[in-house]
């Protein structure tokens, strides 16, 4: 089994079904629950994504936070961003080939916000991270294949990296795990900063 990196005093809670924030955070060693936050995902007016990210993410985390007061949650949200406008997830064939085809060749951006809050303790930390992602240049065809792969319809901006989509991407400048959905780096930071785990205890959980 894989070693865990184990919670100190709470549990963390991970407030989102999303299957690739919970493979991560499973990937990094860390043991979670998973309760997803019913939350309204719309952008104000005049919002900007960074902003919009970070707002999301604190709603979701503080919506779990109200029945579980004890326990850390962890919020979060993804979006991508070509030209100032928000690529959400496709809905049609016809809209991800357009959104690959806006993408193609071209550099964007992949904003993620997160927040960790912990009511008991009255603490709650929101951050933002940003990655540039590269496209290649798509041929018509490279696109109607990805499109029929079924794989852009659960994904903003209609790719998903750690998938078919890999080929798409040409080259990224920033975190990797960003443009997957959660920038890990920047959360056990704070995971451990907090004393929610520690790196001491780690191998203590093998099963």
């Amino acid at each position: 089994m894989k070693t865990q990196i184990p919670i100190k005093t709470q549990k963390l809670i991970l407030a989102s079904q999303s299957p690739r924030r919970k493979y991560l955070l499973e990937q990094a060693g860390i043991s979670f629950d998973i309760f997803p936050a019913d939350i309204k995902e719309e952008i104000i007016d005049g919002e900007k994504p960074e902003s919009y990210v970070r707002r999301l993410s604190r709603e979701k985390a503080e919506f779990i936070a109200d029945s579980h007061p004890m326990e850390w949650i962890l919020g979060a949200d993804t979006v991508v961003v070509i030209d100032d406008s928000l690529l959400e997830k496709p809905s049609s064939k016809t809209q991800a080939v357009a959104m690959l085809k806006r993408l193609s060749n071209r550099t964007h951006t992949v904003y993620t916000g997160f927040t960790l809050c912990c009511l008991n303790e009255d603490i709650t930390i929101t951050r933002t991270v940003a990655t540039q992602v590269t496209f290649k240049r798509l041929t018509d065809l490279e696109i109607g294949w990805y499109a029929n792969t079924n794989e852009p319809f659960d994904k903003a901006g209609a790719y998903a990296i750690q998938g078919l989509g890999t080929f798409l991407v040409k080259s990224i400048n920033g975190s990797y795990t960003n443009v997957v959905g959660l920038p890990v780096c920047e959360v056990i930071e704070i995971l451990l900063a907090q004393g929610v785990i520690t790196l001491s205890e780690m191998g203590n959980n093998n099963e």
